[in-house]
């Protein structure tokens, strides 16, 4: 049986809901918070409007030895300035399903991520996962949350 692993990641953004909303919603601004060394292109046509249900993005990413690879997500739920969610459709999981949640707080946003994933071939993926998936995974958040706080700035102690 294969494993369906999860994550869960949280930061407070000194920031109106709005604004993290629309930062976070826009696909465009992926890039800006993902490590240079994965090379994250969003092919997709730039898209100006709200994030939508049934709304589907492309992307090149390089995890692994720099090897391109193509991935498209679908946003499959969105409650405006609450969360929304994307699956993956095509790209290297055999689930990826990556909630998004807003909250607002005193002084910000708490915004949390929420990822269930299983990797594919088995035994295999298993081990992929237990040598390097997890632990790029962990650095990828590692790094959005230092790139976010450089963005937005780091809350306030009250």
């Amino acid at each position: 049986m294969a494993s369906i692993y999860f994550m869960q990641h949280t930061q407070v953004i000194p920031a109106p809901p709005e604004e993290v909303w629309n930062y976070f919603s826009n696909p465009n601004n992926l890039a800006h918070i993902t490590p240079p060394t994965m090379r994250f292109t969003v092919t997709s046509p730039p898209y100006t409007g709200q994030v939508y249900p049934g709304q589907i993005i492309t992307y090149f990413v390089s995890p692994v030895a720099g090897i391109p690879l193509e991935w498209m997500t679908e946003i499959t739920h969105v409650a405006y300035l609450d969360y929304f969610v994307d699956e993956q459709r095509v790209g290297p999981y055999s689930i990826w399903h990556h909630e998004h949640h807003f909250q607002a707080v005193p002084g910000g946003v708490k915004m949390a991520d929420l990822v269930h994933y299983r990797l594919p071939f088995g035994w295999l993926g298993k081990l992929a996962h237990r040598l390097f998936v997890k632990k790029q995974l962990e650095a990828l958040f590692a790094y959005r949350f230092q790139a976010v706080e450089k963005i937005f700035g780091r809350p306030t102690a009250e």
